[in-house]
């Protein structure tokens, strides 16, 4: 990717940020940009590496560019108690510009959810309301065999490190960073393509 391409794909980005500015999340106390900016400083904070800093900061993408991408409206899918599968929707329009490393962790964060209720003893407990009932839209809990085939995946576990700092990040009186604080990160993981 050159700088020019790296530009416009953050321009991108910070539009989609810039018009989604007071999106509801779900339900949640946060909005829907306040949650992805405390995943992202959580992540960012525990050391992780650049790409999956970007994948949390940016997980939920797909609940504000569903509908260019073929997937339903998240408040309209929520309304009418459907999955707007917004992971593989986020990770759809993230693939314009990154790769794997960024964009399977938003791709499989959902079903890193379903994959910890069934392997990690109390994680059920520690959800939050809404995401016990998205959690119900997107299929439940995983049976043996898809708990299997999600651990054969490659980033898999990426995935599930995401999935921890999505849960941790509906926290009201957090003021995380801005988008444009993670601009240089953001384009660093751009140019490394």
């Amino acid at each position: 990717m050159t700088p020019a391409e790296a530009e416009a794909a953050l321009a991108a980005i910070e539009a989609v940020f810039a018009s989604s500015e007071g999106m509801a999340y779900l339900g949640e106390d946060v909005t829907m940009i306040q949650h992805q900016l405390q995943a992202g400083a959580r992540a960012l904070d525990a050391g992780e590496s650049d790409a999956l800093v970007v994948a949390a900061l940016l997980h939920d993408v797909g609940h504000m560019v569903g509908q260019f991408v073929g997937e339903q409206d998240a408040s309209v899918a929520l309304a009418a108690d459907a999955d707007a599968h917004h992971d593989s929707s986020g990770a759809r329009w993230l693939g314009q510009w990154f790769g794997p490393a960024v964009t399977d962790p938003v791709r499989l964060h959902v079903s890193a959810k379903r994959y910890l209720v069934v392997t990690e003893p109390g994680y059920n407990e520690r959800l939050s309301a809404a995401s016990v009932h998205t959690l119900r839209l997107q299929g439940g809990p995983m049976s043996e065999d898809e708990v299997r085939a999600f651990e054969a995946l490659p980033h898999s576990s990426a995935a599930v490190t995401l999935r921890r700092f999505d849960e941790l990040a509906k926290d009201a009186d957090v003021d995380a960073p801005p988008l444009a604080r993670h601009r240089e990160l953001i384009r660093r993981v751009l140019l490394a393509g």
